[in-house]
């Protein structure tokens, strides 16, 4: 008799917090053959949601598991994901002219650290053209105006439906996106930007913050929302500085901020670690 090899799982989920959660979802698991190899949980005491991620190995059919939670999620008014362990995430990724998170997430990704599969990448301009082509990655130029704009996000929305895009990464494009785009994009589109916000606004963050002699500087990734720069938060880091870094100094170590914070999030997101919890993030690392 032939034995089939076991699929490595992830369950993710969230409900209204109430005693046997963890022993239904376990139970059901265990019903079905299945082995778990990690698990993590999390009550929000604010809000009185229960988060929790699994890792499981099973032979049971996917139908077979998905007949089994979705029995439990109706019992505990779940909402739940299940996916296969390390399957690349479609992804697109939006830039303008700064390249720095665009080649430390392709080559993340060519280097095998990023459980994605990047299907394209769409900039405003053309600067960042031979880049994709040197990683083998289709270039998309999307020219953005006042007057265009709408037609512009109608060719985002098409590109994301025609190329089957999972998640959106905006490394450092400098468009903001509608409160359409976002409402239809909600929970897959991950942003960076330098943590000065709000204090330094505008142009030239850096110049400003140098002005000011700062003494910490840092990056955020989060979610995308209507409201800008104000999506739930995934990731954030910083770095000391010193009056002694000049302008061109603190450039340099604010990128390398943000390439890090970025590739955490991506990465986090990708492998079902982040939960919407409201405005907040629920981070299983």
């Amino acid at each position: 008799m032939t034995s089939i090899d076991p699929t490595h799982w992830v369950l993710t989920l969230s409900c209204p917090d109430r005693p046997g959660i963890v022993h239904a979802v376990t139970g059901a698991l265990a019903g079905l053959g299945g082995n778990i190899t990690e698990s993590q949980q999390f009550g929000d005491p604010d809000t009185g949601l229960f988060f929790m991620r699994v890792q499981a190995e099973s032979s049971a059919p996917r139908e077979q598991l998905e007949g089994a939670f979705a029995a439990v999620a109706a019992e505990f008014s779940m909402t739940w994901s299940l996916d296969e362990v390390a399957r690349p995430v479609r992804t697109l990724i939006m830039v303008s002219t700064t390249a720095h998170c665009l080649t430390d997430l392709l080559f993340r990704q060519r280097s095998g650290r990023l459980p994605i599969e990047i299907a394209g990448v769409v900039s405003n301009h053309t600067d960042l053209a031979p880049i994709a082509e040197f990683y083998h990655v289709p270039f998309h130029h999307v020219p953005v105006t006042k007057a265009t704009k709408d037609a512009a996000e109608d060719q985002l929305l098409a590109l994301v439906d025609e190329l089957d895009v999972e998640l959106v990464v905006m490394a450092r494009y400098m468009q903001i996106l509608s409160d359409r785009v976002c409402t239809e994009l909600a929970g897959r589109v991950i942003n960076i930007h330098h943590s000065f916000l709000p204090s330094f606004k505008g142009a030239r963050p850096y110049a400003q913050a140098h002005d000011r002699g700062v003494k910490l500087i840092g990056a955020t990734a989060h979610y995308a929302t209507a409201s800008l720069d104000e999506g739930p938060i995934i990731e954030q880091d910083v770095e000391r500085v010193s009056h002694a870094d000049d302008v061109d100094e603190l450039v340099a170590i604010g990128q390398d901020v943000e390439r890090r914070v970025l590739a955490r999030a991506v990465r986090w997101h990708a492998e079902h670690r982040v939960l919407l919890d409201g405005h907040r993030t629920v981070v299983f690392r």
